[in-house]
């Protein structure tokens, strides 16, 4: 009987500790679960982020872009005006030109009728 007994009962904490053993393998392969989890979701963490920066350059990049092309836009528009500008100016001084050259042919042209004019009356009274 002793002899029974004391088989039943190392039978008893042979499976105690095959129990304990297997207990202690779970919770490891647990935290082992746990911690590529952890990594996984750290690494997601990080592409988001990546993708984050990536996107605010390009936003950055497109806002310069449009910034340069409303500054190319705006230099094309005074260009164009300063060009208008010195055109209207030029043709403003033509026209005074012009108007001066008539007003001197006007005058020589009336020199002339006077000096006509006293020559006729001269050649008059001669006679």
């Amino acid at each position: 009987q002793q002899q029974i007994r004391r088989q039943q009962q190392q039978r008893q904490q042979q499976i105690r500790r095959r129990q304990q053993q297997q207990q202690i393998h779970r919770r490891q392969q647990q935290q082992q679960i746990r911690r590529r989890q952890q990594q996984q979701q750290q690494q997601i963490r990080r592409q988001q982020q990546i993708r984050r920066q990536q996107q605010q350059q390009q936003q950055q990049q497109q806002i310069r872009r449009q910034q340069q092309q409303q500054q190319q836009q705006i230099r094309r528009q005074q260009q164009q005006q300063q060009q208008q500008r010195q055109q209207q100016i030029r043709r403003q001084q033509q026209q005074r030109q012009q108007q001066i050259r008539r007003r001197q042919q006007q005058q020589q042209i009336h020199r002339r009728q006077q000096q006509q004019q006293i020559r006729r009356r001269q050649q008059q009274q001669q006679q």
